[in-house]
């Protein structure tokens, strides 16, 4: 009987790998070698899946930005409103190594988008989905009379705070903070902005 190959969980493995190698090499040291090594796999086996380091590195910040967004809707909150938009918008945010990785895979994109139009794309597609969660965090918010007194729109406020977590981010990723420094001041962004935190 021939071996059944679940074809997408072994894309999953690569995504993962094209992760690891980031979080510890550098997004210049992804290439198809360098993650079929970090996979175990042969560099051939790898291109069944794979062709070029473009479509290799576009999978893996998709799958990124796909778990966070599962993580992220299937949340429940139990505490206070200052703690569920906390917690929701740390998914996000590099806090614990798993987390730290993916924010590697998705801002690596920020400077590989400058030179590859495939690779843009994917970029637009992360920064769409934070604003958009951003968006829908401020916008409750307001819906539920819990923004602190504010004189700007809605956007504006949801721009400020996609500005506030992604900066947040890259200063962790790039050694200027620690997690607890970075989420000490989210919470202190969030305190400004909820009613009553």
């Amino acid at each position: 009987m021939p071996k059944i190959v679940d074809h997408e969980a072994r894309r999953m493995e690569l995504a993962d790998a094209v992760g690891r190698v980031i979080a510890r090499d550098g997004v210049n040291e992804v290439s198809i070698r360098s993650v079929a090594a970090e996979a175990g796999w042969s560099s051939g086996a790898l291109r069944h899946y794979f062709t070029t380091r473009a479509e290799l590195l576009a999978f893996a910040c998709e799958q990124v930005i796909q778990r966070v967004t599962t993580r992220i809707t299937g949340m429940r909150h139990t505490g206070t409103v200052h703690q569920a938009v906390r917690e929701t918008l740390l998914e996000t945010m590099p806090i614990d190594a798993r987390r730290y990785a993916e924010a590697s895979v998705a801002f690596a994109f920020l400077t590989l988008g400058l030179s590859d139009p495939r690779l843009a794309e994917v970029q637009r597609i992360h920064f769409g989905s934070m604003y958009g969660l951003c968006l829908q965090i401020i916008e409750s918010l307001d819906t539920e009379g819990l923004l602190a007194p504010h004189a700007a729109s809605t956007e504006l406020l949801a721009r400020r705070l996609h500005a506030v977590a992604d900066g947040l981010s890259i200063q962790r990723l790039a050694g200027h903070l620690t997690s607890e420094d970075m989420i000490a001041q989210l919470d202190a962004y969030l305190t400004e902005i909820i009613r009553g935190a």
